[in-house]
């Protein structure tokens, strides 16, 4: 709970470190930079190590367990971390207390430096673990290539707005977002998060997201955002994703590597707060040939000495000692590049890359065993830790971290914030091809029948409808292990059994097909059986039957090319834009509205 003491003069403060004495650090009068310098020199060596870990960390009870998995606040006071990854969020108000729960253990703390917790995306309708969530009772809009397909940075930072106030509210304070990666390689699993193939309107749109989340500067009303994967994680080495050793290179047929980093450009200028560079290796470029993560020429060479970037780097996750998920799995480091090199030299390597916090870890050793090696001075430990708390400080987290559990349970998924969800939902629709099948006998797949219902009659075979709305995924390659199965990745065509069946219900009765395109699909054998065809991104199913069976417009265009086949998608290059042979539909698609 938020207890203040008054100075001699009146000034409330904290007692952050527990001697009845208003210290510079804790003095709320003094700007940021000078409170900075007076904590970080209150700080011992292994306090620094600490902060620069950020793990992550499951809502629970006060035993320190969520079930069968360890909650990871025992990490603020056995290691002394201070930034959490959110694995999950529960209701609002829960989340609000947990909250809570851990800035008091932090405050406890020798020194009482609050937490800051991050999460990826929560506002969408993905469900992976390590990228993407739904739940918490947000107000859900579309994915975020939905907001590149709606295509209206003024509606998209309104929205970014509501998801920052969201997020606030339950104490998020670091968005692990946005992704400033281009869509070129449409086999990548990833495209979801991205906003688009088209880098005029991906900086646009990253624009937008950024000033709604943070606002115009960094302050107590900001959610700061860690935008990613520098320099680019969209080329792909035949879109194998970067989670895994297939997908440990970044490649450059086209040599459009420059091109890659214009929305990071946009985002440099938005005022983003952190970076997270890639997994991957950027092959070819006569940059390092190691891994973002390690790489000096990336990181301290082009982000920071090219572009003056002075902000946090954190890792992405888990790349040096891999994720331990206890009874279930245990996941492998992604230290492409570095894999033969002792723990010790590849967090060496890291800190002298530029890197400022190792995203996953938890064992401030890992920092300490390097200084103790004498190939990382205190010095420039202290770089990074000045970095960190800057942004502790402009977030207002050392003045008050607390939140309103009751404010919070009112503010999230409040119907206000729902519709303006709902609102992007809709705008993101797009239009392909064919015109609503007409009828009152419905036949769906897809869709909730109880929904259905308020349209029309719902019969249980196609044969006995007038219409049908069948929504369908984009397809993929069905793939083993705890991981890989959420990653949609592969070949964009359908198994020919299930294009067979699609074709049989268009062929017994007019079918609108609603398209989930978590990245590009192959729709050539649909489009000539379609009524109607519909690209979606995240849509309620009132809002999908809408458009549909013609009762609202569909006003959103393609974020990216559809190609016409796998071959086309072979024969392109990873990094080139718009470099599939006579696409399907072309991004941009329909042109006029």
């Amino acid at each position: 709970m938020l207890t203040l003491l008054r100075h001699t003069d009146g000034t409330p403060f904290r007692d952050l470190n527990h001697n009845g004495t208003m210290e510079p650090y804790e003095d709320p009068r003094l700007p940021v930079e000078e409170r900075v310098e007076d904590l970080l020199g209150r700080m011992t060596l292994a306090e620094k190590a600490a902060l620069m870990l950020h793990g992550r960390m499951i809502p629970g009870g006060p035993d320190g367990r969520a079930g069968r998995y360890p909650t990871g606040a025992h990490l603020i006071t056995r290691h002394g971390l201070t930034a959490f990854a959110m694995m999950a969020v529960p209701d609002a108000r829960t989340m609000a207390g947990w909250n809570n729960h851990v800035q008091d253990l932090a405050a406890a703390e020798r020194l009482g430096i609050p937490v800051t917790l991050a999460s990826d995306p929560r506002h969408g309708t993905s469900a992976n673990p390590l990228t993407a969530a739904s739940g918490g009772g947000f107000s859900l809009g579309p994915e975020p290539i939905g907001l590149a397909a709606a295509d209206d940075p003024a509606l998209v930072q309104e929205y970014a707005a509501l998801i920052g106030r969201e997020l606030r509210a339950v104490g998020i304070r670091l968005a692990i977002h946005p992704m400033a990666d281009l869509a070129t390689e449409p086999r990548w699993a990833r495209i979801s998060g991205t906003f688009g193939e088209d880098a005029d309107r991906a900086s646009r749109t990253i624009a937008a997201y950024i000033r709604g989340l943070q606002g115009e500067r960094i302050g107590p009303d900001s959610v700061a955002c860690m935008t990613k994967h520098f320099p680019g994680g969209g080329p792909q080495f035949r879109g194998e994703d970067s989670h895994f050793a297939a997908g440990r290179r970044l490649v450059y047929p086209g040599g459009a590597f420059e091109h890659h980093l214009r929305p990071f450009e946009a985002a440099f200028e938005a005022g983003t707060a952190q970076i997270m560079p890639a997994y991957a290796i950027p092959s070819g470029t006569g940059l390092a040939e190691v891994g973002a993560n390690f790489n000096h020429d990336v990181i301290t060479g082009l982000l920071r000495g090219t572009y003056g970037f002075d902000g946090v780097v954190c890792t992405d996750f888990n790349a040096i000692t891999g994720m331990d998920v206890p009874g279930l799995v245990t996941l492998p480091p992604r230290h492409w590049g570095v894999e033969e090199l002792p723990i010790t030299e590849q967090v060496v390597l890291t800190l002298d890359a530029g890197a400022d916090q190792l995203g996953g870890e938890t064992d401030p050793e890992l920092i300490l065993a390097a200084v103790r090696s004498g190939a990382v001075a205190e010095q420039r430990i202290d770089e990074s830790a000045r970095r960190i708390l800057r942004d502790k400080f402009r977030l207002g987290l050392f003045d008050d971290p607390y939140v309103d559990p009751d404010a919070a349970a009112e503010l999230v998924g409040a119907p206000a914030g729902r519709e303006l969800g709902r609102r992007l939902q809709a705008r993101s629709l797009v239009h392909l091809a064919g015109q609503p099948p007409t009828g009152t006998r419905l036949y769906v797949e897809g869709v909730d029948p109880e929904v259905a219902a308020r349209y029309g009659t719902v019969v249980d075979r196609p044969e006995d409808a007038d219409a049908a709305v069948i929504r369908i995924a984009a397809p993929y390659e069905q793939r083993e292990g705890f991981l890989e199965r959420h990653f949609h990745s592969g070949s964009l065509e359908y198994p020919a059994g299930e294009a067979s069946r699609l074709r049989g219900i268009a062929s017994a009765v007019p079918t609108a097909f609603a398209v989930h395109l978590d990245r590009p699909a192959v729709l050539t054998p649909l489009i000539p059986h379609a009524a109607l065809l519909i690209g979606e991104f995240g849509a309620h199913d009132d809002l999908v039957l809408d458009a549909a069976l013609g009762r609202a417009p569909m006003t959103g265009t393609l974020p990216f090319d559809l190609p016409r086949s796998d071959a086309a998608v072979e024969a392109a290059r990873e990094d080139v834009p718009f470099d599939t042979r006579d696409p399907l539909f072309r991004c941009g698609h329909p042109a006029a509205r």
